[in-house]
């Protein structure tokens, strides 16, 4: 049974910063893309970023991409999002994604999905 559990959020404020983790288990974490997505009251869920298979490639999304870094471990079967400068609208609730197959920032391409955590942004 795959499991992706993400951890870190909560509370943060303006300018801060923020780091969450997600910890996978029940699938060979070195042959899945990793991946954040987030939806933010009242909008549709969007696409964060997300990091290949060794973690040699990386892609964020153009709102985000200079203020995230997207990074895992593999021998802790754990993907991380760092947020630098976090702003009031990143508030949201955060999804980690699991891809066996493809690389990139589409939904459809990830088949397993943590069950999100709430990041809050105040000023």
């Amino acid at each position: 049974q795959v499991q992706l559990v993400e951890s870190g959020g909560g509370l943060v404020q303006v300018g801060g910063s923020l780091r969450l983790s997600c910890a996978a288990s029940g699938l060979t974490f070195a042959n899945y893309a990793m991946a954040w997505f987030r939806r933010a009251p009242g909008k549709e869920r969007e696409f964060v970023g997300t990091v290949s298979w060794t973690g040699g490639g990386t892609w964020s999304a153009d709102a985000v991409k200079t203020r995230v870094t997207i990074s895992r471990d593999n021998a802790k079967n754990t993907v991380y999002l760092q947020m630098d400068r976090p702003k009031p609208e990143d508030t949201a609730v955060y999804y980690c994604a699991a891809s066996g197959g493809q690389f990139g920032p589409e939904a459809h391409k990830y088949g397993y999905w943590g069950q999100g955590i709430q990041v809050t942004v105040s000023s």
